[in-house]
């Protein structure tokens, strides 16, 4: 899409049903000590080291075509 963020479910059309994971955390701080420069992983040790808790929920979609 080229641009970050969440651009919708756009699975191949007859690709089959593809699943759709998304997590929501609450955390103990206002932000996280990151920067856009910084890696996923960095991203994820911050985001562990403050989580409260945490709950995802798993769609499904398949683009018949």
């Amino acid at each position: 899409y080229g641009e970050p963020g969440f651009g919708g479910a756009a699975p191949p059309p007859g690709h089959g049903p593809h699943r759709y994971i998304f997590t929501v955390f609450a955390v103990d701080v206002e932000r996280l000590d990151v920067t856009e420069d910084n890696s996923g992983a960095v991203f994820g040790f911050n985001l562990h080291f403050h989580t409260l808790a945490k709950a995802s929920i798993t769609a499904i979609y398949e683009n018949r075509g």
